[in-house]
């Protein structure tokens, strides 16, 4: 009897955890920055984190159920960049992917977007990746998926996020990181590791210390501002940003990025985090996409090091946060086993959110690696 009712507790518990929340008022008209495809469905879903949190996920799924197999699909979870929302980079990435036969989602993040979490706009490293186990929580109990090809995507610091989780969770059987940022690490060492010294990281444990006070006092969060309205004279990079998140090439309402940005103290988990120590330790396949003159090129370059302990060797590697001259004519990849690293000629990191003029994310590509390793 005893045995009966903890397996009644179970069941009960599971369901509260994979139900549609259905008290929660979510956007139902399409407002995305992308124009919705005719190929394939699209529904509004939820599922629960570990952390009681509700996640709340665009789904698309082929209009073609030819790609099915004894009536399941192969599916797949998106997320990022860090500090956008599904509406924006994910989601493009979700329909491409669906109109490509998989099942997918794209989803707000703990504390932003339309998923829940209080207090709003902060970001974990141990969140954040339980984010993505829960996405795939969520896949593996849908009736309409297999449970044994189930992949992740993440864009931008959720590359980083993605390989965290994948060296987590093994039921991620593929993972791609695209024009990847490892939060941890930019974080601790700023860019290109120039601030990797216990003089500047006490420097901002001081300055952080000194914000999370006046929060306490203000009985409110500081914003620390999203990305700039006038780049005018800032780095070429942030230029980048500007124009994909400031314009209407990419703006939303929802956006932490296009709007005010993360609350100032968010950054402090990251300063402690061991991130990606065990992605040498991925069983599972992984896709590292990164745009030839993305500033950000140097952290997919180290991760897939770090993961295989290979060396990379391609002209210009350091990009110094300064666009590098055109050096590729064709796409730059490397293999090693069922790990790949693949770099887009002429490509820059916001080339990646959403393809740029030039089309440059290489669907077909991801869809092939992930029909490849879901099976």
């Amino acid at each position: 009897m005893k045995k009966l009712i903890i397996l009644a507790l179970a069941a009960i518990s599971f369901a509260a955890c994979t139900k549609t929340n259905n008290s929660m008022q979510l956007t139902q008209e399409w407002d995305k920055v992308f124009p919705k495809s005719e190929k394939v469905s699209h529904e509004k879903v939820t599922f629960v984190n570990r952390f009681g949190i509700t996640l709340v996920a665009d789904l698309y799924k082929p209009n073609d159920q030819s790609q099915m197999t004894n009536d399941k699909y192969a599916a797949i979870a998106v997320s990022g960049p860090f500090g956008a929302v599904k509406e924006q980079s994910s989601g493009l990435y979700a329909q491409a992917l669906a109109e490509r036969g998989f099942l997918t989602i794209a989803f707000d993040p703990s504390y932003t977007g339309e998923s829940s979490g209080e207090p709003r706009y902060i970001a974990s490293p141990d969140i954040n990746t339980e984010d993505f186990c829960a996405a795939v929580d969520y896949l593996m109990t849908r009736e309409d998926v297999n449970p044994e090809q189930v992949g992740i995507l993440g864009v931008c610091g959720w590359g980083g996020i993605a390989l965290n989780a994948a060296a987590l969770d093994p039921r991620i059987k593929a993972t791609v990181a695209t024009t990847m940022y490892d939060m941890s690490r930019v974080s601790q060492n700023g860019y290109h590791d120039d601030g990797d010294s216990k003089q500047a990281r006490d420097a901002m444990r001081k300055a952080l210390a000194e914000q999370r006070l006046i929060d306490f006092r203000n009985g409110s969060y500081e914003r620390a501002g999203g990305v700039v309205e006038d780049p005018t004279g800032m780095p070429w990079f942030v230029q980048q940003y500007h124009a994909y998140y400031k314009t209407p090439r990419g703006y939303h309402k929802r956006s932490l990025n296009s709007n005010e940005g993360w609350n100032k103290t968010s950054v402090l988990p990251w300063l402690n985090a061991g991130f990606l120590k065990f992605t040498n330790e991925i069983d599972n396949a992984v896709l590292i996409l990164h745009g030839e003159k993305a500033h950000s090129r140097y952290f997919g370059i180290t991760a897939y090091e770090n993961m295989t302990g290979e060396k990379v060797d391609i002209a210009g590697q350091d990009t110094n946060l300064q666009p590098l001259n055109e050096t590729l004519t064709e796409p730059f990849i490397v293999t090693r086993g069922n790990k790949q690293l693949y770099i887009v000629p002429n490509a820059t990191h916001c080339d990646l959110y959403d393809g740029g003029e030039q089309n440059y994310i290489p669907f077909e590509y991801l869809a092939q690696f992930y029909k490849e390793n879901l099976k």
